[in-house]
């Protein structure tokens, strides 16, 4: 037994047993596979914010760590700069925690995670609060005296690999808000923060979840950033009716005779189908429009441990994708409102729908499944199809109505003239 060989293999499987056993699985904020990123790589990347230590100190964002320091002086200024020393305590106590929600390992020493974590969550607490309270701001403050400056931050602070754990930011928040407002909770404040980079179509309701579930800003938005109660409570019912085919193309389903219906306000998501009638929230779409999806499409995907949980974010896209396939089916959806184009000719928006969904994986349950049956059925009916056949080749221009009328008029004026011959004649 004392001269037995130890297979070398067998050591190494062993040992990469035990550095599994221990590891923790406790991590939610990850740098994007490249599966995804290989796509679009910049639409996962800070442009001039860097938040968190994945993208920390590359020189393109070492212009906006002044602005930070600048903004923890404001906060102080705000506060008690004496209660500088308990933010670092606070911080230091949530640092071992913290470091767990990083995948992999984080190369920043003990006092450098401490102070991003003091530096990074004291400019997002801040910021928020400025854009709620313009009290708040300073008159130099180039953020607001700037305008293209704000929009930017916006989208860099919602990228997933760009983000604080949340318990950091709720902390900082409970010590930093003081006035006792309730519009100025952060429930209230991050939602109206965000809101311009979704151009309005976060939902303000209150959604009730314990703090300790949510794991970064990504998460908190697409939290609260959900279709109607009631949608959802249909998804609940329907979750198991998995027999659905995808639907067509815009200009082929209003050629079976559907028509398509803006709808101003509300979840994003309310796409319904009815009566022959296609109703669609108005989507806007501008330069951070891509990253926005491309980012909780990534949180969607790979942050669910729940292979039931609705991925509405994915779904809407899918959607969105089988309704536009050419340039044309952008520009019918444009020309009635549904789409704002704010980044180019239509060719630029069947693109970037055409890509939103590559290699992405839709869920057990599909959002939309009950809409694409409905729309298939509609399609499948002969007279429908005649209907729309007829309105298409005979009905597509008041001239067109105009001389069809003409021609039935004719026809009744000439049976007549030939029934009064008849008559006449017996």
């Amino acid at each position: 037994m004392a001269n037995e060989i130890i297979d070398p293999v067998l050591v190494l499987v062993v040992e990469k047993l035990r550095s599994l056993s221990g590891a923790s699985c406790e991590c939610s904020i990850f740098l994007v596979p490249d599966l995804l990123r290989k796509i679009n790589e910049k639409a996962y990347e800070p442009e001039i914010l860097a938040i968190g230590p994945y993208h920390r100190g590359k020189d393109h964002l070492k212009a906006m760590e002044q602005d930070k320091i600048r903004y923890l002086q404001n906060l102080l200024q705000r506060t008690e700069e004496s209660k500088l020393s308990s933010y670092v305590t606070a911080m230091r106590t949530l640092e071992r925690q913290a470091r767990k929600c990083y995948k992999g390992s984080v190369s920043l020493e003990s006092d450098e995670f401490v102070e991003m974590m003091l530096l990074d969550g004291c400019f997002i607490v801040e910021i928020i609060h400025k854009i709620k309270m313009a009290e708040l701001r300073e008159d130099d403050d180039p953020i607001f005296k700037l305008d293209w400056m704000l929009p930017y931050i916006a989208r860099d602070m919602f990228l997933l690999e760009n983000q604080l754990p949340f318990f950091v930011l709720w902390k900082l928040f409970s010590m930093t808000t003081e006035i006792p407002d309730e519009s100025n909770t952060p429930f209230n404040m991050i939602p109206y923060f965000f809101n311009g980079i979704f151009y309005g179509t976060i939902s303000r309701e209150e959604v009730e979840f314990p703090i300790d579930q949510i794991k970064h800003l990504v998460e908190f938005v697409h939290s609260i950033w959900l279709p109607s109660p009631a949608r959802m409570e249909a998804y609940r019912i329907n979750r198991n009716k998995s027999n659905w085919k995808f639907i067509c193309c815009a200009r082929e389903i209003r050629e079976a005779g559907i028509k398509f219906l803006k709808v101003e306000g509300g979840s994003l998501f309310n796409i319904k189908f009815d009566d022959g009638v296609m109703s669609i929230p108005v989507l806007s779409i501008a330069d951070s429009t891509e990253s926005v999806f491309r980012n909780l499409i990534a949180y969607e995907q790979f942050s669910h441990t729940d292979s039931g949980s609705p991925k509405y974010v994915i779904d809407y896209i899918k959607f969105m994708d089988c309704l536009i396939n050419t340039p044309e089916d952008a520009k019918l959806l444009r020309g009635l409102g549904i789409i704002n184009n704010w980044l180019g000719d239509d060719e630029v928006i069947a693109n970037l729908f055409n890509s939103l969904g590559d290699d992405v994986v839709l869920g057990e349950n599909f959002y939309y499944s009950e809409v694409f049956n409905k729309v298939n059925l509609h399609c499948s009916r002969r007279l429908n199809k005649w209907k729309a056949k007829l309105r298409q080749d005979y009905f597509n221009t008041p001239w067109a109505i105009i001389s069809f009328l003409a021609a039935v008029v004719l026809l009744i004026l000439t049976f007549l003239q030939t029934l009064v011959t008849v008559l006449s004649y017996f």
